[in-house]
């Protein structure tokens, strides 16, 4: 059987131009011609064509294909062997600028307008995981509250941040001392803790009744990522997590105003 240039643009899914670019190339020529002298592809010539789109859809130039195809001393198991580590290679740095495009809409999602280099001098070791921040945003984006947060932490000036920041650092130094001391989670001191926490959320983004800091809270608990934007892994306590979790919730029962009798 021989084949015209256009049914084997039609069969391979590639263009003519392609094709003329080939014999051109040296790299697949017509061996067959028609009565009218219209040169034509033999079977012969399809096998060599698939064989050129198998190594073109793995990325090789059109001269090493060549050479595979024309050189019977060529070891083609060498050649595939090359590939598959040159593309392992580009899958590694494909995955990398991944994670840095992730990592740069983790940080567009959290609202916070600083440079790279203010967010590093403000937010040091907790600016190193937003994953949180992100499928919070993604959750909670139709929610006003939220939606309000996100416009007031927008709005934070780099002052700002650096206030909010040692506000932070401060109340978790009493926390770490509470904990430490054996203080009750449903004790006074941990309960004002929970509470001066509940107070500088809503200060600083978003009216927070005990309803909702009940949910932080559990948040806080159950998901290391929610935690670590609050206390730093490098300063957590096992069972840290939790015992802030109780004094939040005791805290919403000593806030609730008495049942009237």
């Amino acid at each position: 059987m021989s084949y015209s240039v256009g049914q084997v643009s039609g069969f391979a899914g590639i263009t003519v131009r392609t094709l003329h670019h080939y014999d051109k190339a040296g790299l697949l020529s017509p061996s067959d011609r028609s009565p009218a002298g219209y040169r034509l592809y033999s079977d012969t010539d399809l096998a060599r064509l698939q064989q050129i789109l198998f190594y073109r859809e793995l990325g090789f130039p059109l001269d090493e294909i060549a050479t595979i195809l024309e050189d019977p001393q060529a070891n083609a198991l060498d050649h595939l062997r090359a590939r598959h580590r040159l593309l392992n290679d580009q899958i590694t740095k494909l995955q990398r600028l991944v994670e840095v495009a992730e990592h740069a809409m983790e940080v567009q999602q959290t609202g916070v307008e600083l440079t790279p280099e203010e967010r590093f001098e403000v937010f040091g070791e907790v600016a190193f995981d937003l994953t949180y921040a992100t499928q919070a945003h993604l959750k909670w984006q139709h929610h006003e509250g939220h939606q309000r947060s996100m416009a007031r932490a927008a709005a934070h000036s780099k002052e700002d941040w650096a206030k909010i920041m040692a506000e932070s650092a401060d109340w978790r130094v009493r926390l770490l001392a509470a904990f430490d001391a054996g203080e009750p989670a449903d004790g006074t001191p941990a309960m004002d803790l929970a509470e001066e926490h509940r107070q500088h959320v809503a200060r600083w983004f978003t009216p927070c009744p005990t309803d909702m800091h009940g949910r932080i809270a559990d948040d806080f608990a159950t998901d290391p990522r929610a935690f670590a934007l609050l206390v730093p892994p490098t300063e957590q306590r096992p069972g840290l997590a939790p015992y802030l979790r109780t004094a939040v919730h005791a805290n919403a029962v000593r806030q609730s105003p008495p049942h009237g009798g």
